[in-house]
């Protein structure tokens, strides 16, 4: 492994029917937006589990127990592990706390973002490595999509208006204050809504066998839907 004392983690919810990818339901039907993020969620672990970088987790919600997340870890190298109670920000500061207590330098990512990539994995770990105590992979939508870090900065993930457009920014603003040296990575989509998904299926920014695999994916799920 290229950061064998480095982790990648990674945030999945299970892709529970009405109650995953909501804001994709009216596009989608309740099963087409579980099944577009159930293969968003294996696109992401196969992708980061073959890249040879270091150990993947998967931090879980609501629990590590159910079929869809043992099914993921008999298939990837990947341990499991439960998030905490509490918004977006208590979730991310416990988990990047639990592992740089055995871990020197941690990648933390959703499962939203379908061109997220090894390159810039790799480039998040050698900027830390280089000095750099922050990295941020922005979003498109003022999200985003990657943050890295190899010590715990607790004040970084406080007061933060998650969900909104102003994460990013304020983020960058509340690392300004801090003092801590920051590095970007390239801005990336993430799908959350119906644009976004257009955007996703006329884009090439994913790959075109991505694309087909994911919208297959979740027109089986609507058309189950529509079927019943």
């Amino acid at each position: 492994m290229k950061f064998p004392g480095a982790c990648i983690q990674v945030f999945a919810k299970s892709p529970e029917p009405g109650r995953t990818k909501t804001r994709l339901i009216p596009l989608l039907g309740e099963a087409g937006a579980a099944a577009f993020h159930a293969r968003q969620v294996h696109d992401r672990l196969n992708m980061l589990t073959t890249t040879g970088l270091c150990p993947v987790e998967l931090w879980c919600s609501p629990s590590s127990s159910t079929a869809f997340f043992r099914d993921c870890h008999a298939r990837y190298d990947v341990s499991l592990h439960e998030q905490c109670a509490g918004d977006l920000g208590v979730r991310m500061q416990h988990a990047l706390a639990s592992v740089l207590g055995y871990a020197d330098a941690a990648v933390l990512v959703g499962t939203d973002c379908p061109s997220l990539g090894a390159a810039d994995i790799d480039e998040a770990f050698s900027m830390l490595y280089q000095g750099t105590r922050v990295v941020l992979g922005p979003a498109h939508d003022g999200g985003y999509y990657l943050v890295a870090m190899q010590q715990s900065a607790p004040a970084l993930f406080s007061g933060i208006p998650w969900g909104t457009s102003a994460v990013f920014a304020e983020s960058v603003m509340r690392l300004e204050h801090l003092g801590l040296s920051h590095h970007c990575l390239t801005e990336r989509m993430d799908v959350d809504t119906p644009d976004d998904y257009h955007r996703l299926h006329n884009s090439h920014e994913a790959g075109i066998e991505s694309r087909k695999g994911l919208i297959n994916s979740s027109l089986r799920g609507a058309k189950r839907r529509s079927d019943l």
